[in-house]
């Protein structure tokens, strides 16, 4: 009989085979690739230098060249960004802002990043750089001095272009920067949700709050791309990226990722590290196009183009305070799989966004939304019944008198020794205080 201790390693060693075969076996579509982040080392890889549609993970890019900004001062958590005509023209996934509306670039790069606004990269862009078209520039310039040889950029969100490509190979080293280059804001990266006014809006990174050490990055998806995801995770004081392109739906592309990670904590047991990031080529070729695959119209869920998130099991967005249901069913599909992702644990409550500069610093508005529980909990105090407050009235009454009865006995002994005194003799004047002498005003 196994002990917990042996059925856990087992069933650990169990997935980690899993892992390997599943990804060997061709269940993952796309490219892949999972590299150590403090060595470079790549660990498995598969067609990671093959051009691929980058999607919404495109916007760790506009989030890199925000993060710079701030880096060199030309820009501030709270400089404000107006939405623009060209803004408001973009295809959902958006924030839906009007055309006029002011939002600081930190509360632009939580929507970035939580919602994958398009609207919001392009505001970002605009309000960086003065137009898309130079934004996109600086993007490309960017990839090029990071090495990024196989990627081009013409917009800030990933939406369907066809001259848009990056490679598995580029997205690693691109988060590889993000963490190294900017490691004070990488809380950007792992927000599990983030409340506008009543709605929450829950992060389409499945991986965050169900892996366990999953610190996040960003999800994409179009047509022509499939889902793609760039994902991070620490544990054991070891850290790892994974790059998945092209998978069939939203919780495909979570289980791969969690798959190569369970690979990579554990490969003491299957090490098959192949060289680093720099080794890797890239493949200067015709993007796959996988929309005929994901969005034709025998599927019984067709994807739409302009819904990134489309397969997601649970809503993305919500009223605050609501739960997601825990007896809410898996698809049949994902039943069959062995699944590595746990029950949703958020690590913070949702954080607030808003439009315009923020009435309390942002420490403290990120304060008042984690003390929000706390007031809820107080609302919900049960009343006081009828006789309850009869009762109160009562006590309350008795103190009052009893009170005015101890009030008579303590003045009656003043009030003869006042008199007494009067009678014996008069009252002493007190001298008026000197006033302070002034002092001479300077010259």
């Amino acid at each position: 009989m196994l002990n917990k201790v042996e059925f856990r390693s087992l069933r650990l060693f169990g997935l980690a085979i899993a892992a390997s075969c599943v990804l060997a076996t061709g269940a993952q579509a796309g490219p892949y690739i999972l590299v150590d982040y403090a060595s470079g080392k790549v660990i498995a890889e598969s067609d990671a230098g093959a051009p691929w549609h980058p999607a919404s993970v495109t916007k760790l890019m506009t989030t890199y060249l925000a993060f710079r900004a701030m880096r060199e001062r030309r820009a501030e958590p709270l400089t404000l960004l107006k939405v623009s005509e060209n803004a408001v023209a973009q295809p959902p996934s958006k924030m839906g802002f009007k055309a006029g509306t002011e939002v600081t670039l930190d509360n632009a790069i939580k929507m970035l990043m939580v919602r994958s606004a398009n609207d919001i990269a392009v505001v970002i862009a605009e309000g960086l750089a003065g137009s898309v078209q130079a934004f996109a520039h600086e993007m490309n310039a960017t990839a090029g001095k990071l090495g990024m040889s196989g990627t081009r950029f013409v917009n800030p969100h990933g939406l369907p272009e066809e001259l848009q490509v990056t490679t598995a190979r580029d997205m690693a080293i691109l988060a590889r920067a993000l963490i190294s280059e900017f490691p004070e804001y990488e809380l950007y990266f792992r927000i599990p949700a983030i409340q506008v006014g009543k709605r929450v809006i829950r992060n389409h990174n499945r991986l965050i709050g169900r892996y366990a050490g999953a610190d996040g990055m960003k999800t994409g998806f179009i047509c022509s791309s499939g889902f793609n995801v760039v994902a991070g995770a620490q544990r054991g004081g070891r850290r790892l990226i994974a790059v998945v392109f092209g998978a069939y739906s939203a919780a495909q592309r979570s289980e791969d990722a969690a798959f190569l990670f369970e690979r990579g904590f554990r490969s003491d047991l299957m090490a098959n590290e192949i060289g680093t990031l720099d080794q890797i080529r890239n493949v200067h070729a015709a993007p796959h196009d996988m929309r005929d695959e994901m969005c034709n119209p025998k599927r019984r869920r067709p994807a739409a183009e302009s819904s990134i998130e489309e397969e997601d099991e649970e809503p993305i967005e919500a009223n605050a305070g609501s739960k997601p249901d825990p007896k809410a069913k898996a698809s049949a599909k994902d039943k069959k799989r062995l699944s590595l992702l746990g029950d949703l644990h958020d690590s913070m409550p949702p954080i607030r966004v808003f439009t315009g500069l923020p009435s309390k610093t942002p420490e403290a508005e990120i304060a008042t939304t984690r003390e929000a529980p706390k007031q809820a909990e107080k609302k919900k105090a049960p009343a006081k019944t009828a006789t309850a407050k009869v009762e109160t009235a009562k006590s309350d009454a008795k103190k009052v008198e009893t009170k005015k009865a101890e009030t008579k006995k303590t003045d009656a002994p003043k009030t003869a020794q006042a008199g007494a005194a009067t009678t014996a003799k008069p009252p002493v004047l007190m001298a008026k205080p000197k006033e302070p002498a002034k002092q001479p005003q300077k010259q």
